[in-house]
């Protein structure tokens, strides 16, 4: 199901995504893309995105990912996602057009859909995504770990 308007409702509010000027590129069938400009501001002092705008990307690739796991519109209804734990590498620097993408396993998508179903009212499960440049070049690759409750 493609959810890239639900995940861009529940994505682009949020203070850090605007800061960053984070889009929602697409979120589908269990894949999530999100991408951002990199802004002069969040650089550190190779002109490289600052490590918390690619936290920030990593994540929100992430949650893209799990609101693309939903089998009906309004199967997130309800549904609390919280990261618990993130794990970072940085392979380049992180310059210009930067986009990141998730992709989730069967075995996490299960995950994601019994909450969202409400057969189950608790998972947890992980996310990894890449962030790559305008040109392909992987600059970081990352993991989140989530918990999924429902209300």
């Amino acid at each position: 199901m493609d959810a890239t308007d639900l995940a861009r409702r529940l994505l682009d509010p949020i203070p850090a995504h605007r800061t960053l000027g984070l889009e929602v590129v697409r979120a589908a069938d269990g894949v999530g893309k999100v991408a951002a400009q990199v802004p002069p501001a969040l650089t550190n002092v190779i002109g490289s995105l600052h490590s918390s705008g690619l936290i920030t990307l990593i994540d929100a690739a992430g949650l893209a990912a799990i609101i693309a796991a939903i089998e009906t519109p309004d199967g997130f209804n309800g549904v609390i996602p919280l990261g618990s734990a993130a794990e970072l590498r940085f392979l380049a620097p992180a310059r210009g057009r930067l986009t990141a993408t998730c992709r989730l396993e069967e075995e996490e998508r299960t995950a994601v859909a019994a909450v969202c179903s409400g057969a189950a009212k608790v998972a947890r499960t992980m996310t990894e995504a890449e962030v790559t440049d305008a040109e392909g070049v992987v600059v970081c690759v990352g993991s989140f770990e989530w918990s999924l409750r429902r209300r």
